[in-house]
């Protein structure tokens, strides 16, 4: 997942990797893109290698501590082939986009998808999550005499998010087969 949120990423613009790494944060949150420089840079010399991407010499650092080397910063960018690549990845709505990794890549560029595939996916997601509350429910109905307090209330916590999940979906399945985009609201309300 990381490959294509890298190529959606320099699709948009050339980055450097602290500027990578950056906008992962920005387009993934911070919880989802816990992503390392040991992960980010492996991967950009995959997607080097594979021909998806690029790398020039840039400006030089300009943030660099005085007694450090200026060395320019290597900047990378999207070719052809990995413009390709990424529209593929847009494209896929297989089971792995409906798990919390893949789910949460293939939103952050819903406004690149299809309209036919944003909503194959959020309805693998939205069933999936089902899965996951029928569980969890199952859980709570058998062995709630055996659990204690906090496990229990750890379970019920996980239940109420899967509901919450789930009339998310919905009312984003809602929108999309309306053919209107899901409202924006203030996230400081």
């Amino acid at each position: 997942m990381l490959e294509f949120a890298i190529l959606g990423l320099l699709h948009e613009s050339p980055m450097h990797g602290y500027e990578l790494r950056k906008q992962l944060t920005t387009k993934l949150g911070a919880f989802r893109a816990a992503i390392s420089y040991g992960s980010l840079y492996p991967t950009l010399r995959r997607l080097q290698s594979a021909g998806w991407i690029t790398e020039e010499s840039g400006a030089p650092a300009t943030d660099a501590p005085l007694l450090t080397n200026r060395r320019s910063r290597v900047v990378y960018k999207i070719t052809a082939e990995g413009k390709e690549r990424f529209q593929e990845l847009l494209s896929s709505a297989g089971p792995e986009t409906f798990d919390d990794p893949g789910f949460g890549v293939h939103f952050a560029f819903f406004a690149r998808t299809d309209q036919a595939t944003r909503l194959r996916i959020l309805e693998g997601r939205r069933r999936r999550v089902e899965e996951r509350r029928e569980g969890l429910r199952d859980v709570l109905s058998r062995a709630a005499e055996r659990l204690d307090a906090y496990t229990l209330e750890l379970q019920r916590h996980g239940l109420d998010a899967c509901e919450r999940e789930v009339r998310w979906l919905e009312e984003l399945i809602a929108h999309e087969r309306s053919g209107r985009p899901p409202q924006v609201t203030d996230p400081s309300n």
